[in-house]
């Protein structure tokens, strides 16, 4: 069920809804201790009811949590979600500015624009990749770059603490992104255009698959 303007979620008070997908729905909300903005994740319900998943996303959540890079969307915590049992919510920076995504549809980014992206797109996943941290979703649209050209990549982590058995099998190609629901059905979390080829396939993954997706991210830029 929708958070609505008012909810609270502990000391955090929803605003509006920025967007929804696969790994939740996404609200703005107001941090009523703090005075300031972020942005709460509520995690799709099947994912409360898989203790195991719950517990594993838990940890990865600590470990970015403590992990503070300029170019990660930082976690600041983890709320239960009122609106289901077991429900969970994710709190973390809001980052304002274009999703890589829009940069793109407009054509492709210059030369000397893409170069201090992809830099920072790197150093954040070299950070992550240190800790045992793999994205597994790396796209244009995870990516946000600030008015001032610093970049966030979002959602590290998500995939694989959403995935129920760590690896998967199915027709990866059936849809261009995967849902939640489709994990449900023994299909890997991720969006096919960006997948390492082992990933399409439902194997075991590492920070190659990461590198992978960034290299189409960059090709994407470039190109348009």
């Amino acid at each position: 069920m929708p958070l609505t303007s008012g909810t609270r979620l502990g000391a955090y008070e929803i605003n509006a809804a920025i967007g929804a997908g696969g790994m939740g729905e996404v609200y703005r909300a107001r941090d009523t201790e703090l005075n300031r903005d972020v942005a709460i994740k509520v995690l799709p319900e099947l994912f409360a009811q898989d203790a195991e998943r719950l517990a594993r996303f838990t940890r990865e959540a600590q470990t970015l949590a403590a992990l503070n890079h300029p170019n990660i969307a930082q976690i600041y915590g983890l709320e239960k979600d009122p609106s289901h049992p077991g429900g969970r919510a994710l709190v973390m920076e809001l980052v304002e500015g274009d999703e890589l995504s829009e940069l793109i549809a407009r054509g492709s980014v210059p030369l000397n624009e893409t170069l201090p992206i992809a830099r920072q797109i790197a150093d954040a996943l070299e950070a992550a990749h240190d800790v045992g941290i793999v994205h597994r979703d790396l796209k244009p649209a995870n990516i946000k770059v600030r008015s001032d050209g610093t970049v966030k990549v979002l959602d590290f982590g998500l995939a694989k603490a959403m995935d129920p058995a760590g690896t998967s099998s199915g027709d990866a190609m059936a849809s261009p992104t995967l849902t939640a629901r489709a994990t449900q059905m023994g299909m890997i979390i991720g969006t096919a255009a960006y997948m390492a080829p082992e990933q399409a396939r439902g194997k075991p993954v590492d920070r190659r698959a990461d590198i992978w997706a960034f290299g189409v991210v960059l090709y994407e830029m470039l190109s348009g």
